[in-house]
């Protein structure tokens, strides 16, 4: 109940981020026409201010934000408790290490894809030695951490890419209308200048759209793997103890009669230091 709820949560987040992205691109500017120009007058809506700027900075940062957002769905759908240590899956694995059906345990983990079962497989396949299995493990748990960071870390990389690309295109655009204003001489409005202008900051804010949502929920994703994983790896630890064989006693000095009980050995008796013996007198001896 409690993951539902968390997951609840992160789509009401989600569907917030996307109708303050529709609001912002749908909302009105404050002129509503160039006056004096009659050759660039266009639409007052910011989307549609956006869509006179289809140069390959447009097309890179659109590409990108795609991309993002489904790397950002995908990750909270993959990210959750119920994907990485389901508890169907557990119980299942601690019924058959109950029962000793180790080869039916083998099966299970080979193609289970949760995080303990991924986990638990090589160890089985190095077993008796309780120190190869866990050292398996550890190695498997490292490998599967360092996989899960590896598939968000393209959101902190288009996260960081998004500003740099808004700022190329803001120098491009800014370029085009200073050239603009030199072709006719020095002549042009300001309305028209202003109007390039705000044309070139499009890219700016396409940029920032594209950086926040990533880097957000990057933030989030890398905090919710670290948490996962380490419970995860827990609960493959405790696992990998319940298979673990009983310690070898040590043995026993002396042959023991079969069906006999060892009796404890007696104490040492101690030694008490005897004094010389004394000459026995001798009738008629010279002392």
């Amino acid at each position: 109940m409690r993951s539902y709820v968390n997951s609840r949560g992160r789509l009401a987040l989600l569907v917030v981020l996307i109708g303050m992205t529709i609001l912002i691109l749908s909302g009105k500017t404050y002129a509503q026409t160039v006056t004096g120009t009659p050759d660039v007058s266009h639409s007052t809506s910011l989307f549609s201010l956006i869509m006179q700027n289809t140069d390959p900075v447009f097309y890179t940062i659109i590409g990108l934000s795609i991309w993002g957002m489904t790397l950002i769905i995908q990750g909270f759908l993959v990210n959750r408790p119920s994907v990485i240590m389901p508890p169907r899956t557990i119980e299942l694995i601690r019924e058959m290490i109950a029962q000793r059906r180790f080869k039916e345990l083998i099966d299970f983990t080979e193609t289970d894809p949760s995080f303990v079962s991924r986990a638990l497989n090589p160890a089985l396949k190095r077993a008796p030695s309780f120190a190869s299995m866990k050292e398996a493990m550890e190695t498997a748990v490292g490998e599967q951490t360092a996989d899960q960071f590896r598939k968000i870390e393209y959101l902190n990389i288009i996260g960081n890419l998004g500003p740099l690309l808004g700022l190329l295109g803001t120098v491009i655009g800014m370029i085009d209308a200073f050239l603009a204003l030199n072709a006719s001489g020095g002549n042009a409005s300001p309305a028209t200048l202003a109007f390039g202008i705000s044309k070139a900051l499009v890219h700016t804010m396409m940029g920032l759209l594209l950086a926040v949502p990533c880097l957000a929920a990057f933030g989030i994703l890398r905090t919710l793997v670290d948490k996962y994983t380490v419970r995860a790896s827990l609960i493959a630890e405790e696992l990998l103890l319940m298979i673990k064989p009983a310690e070898a006693r040590p043995p026993m000095t002396g042959a023991v009669r079969p069906g006999a009980v060892p009796q404890p050995a007696a104490p040492p008796t101690p030694q008490v230091p005897r004094k010389p013996a004394q000459p026995i007198p001798v009738p008629g001896a010279q002392i």
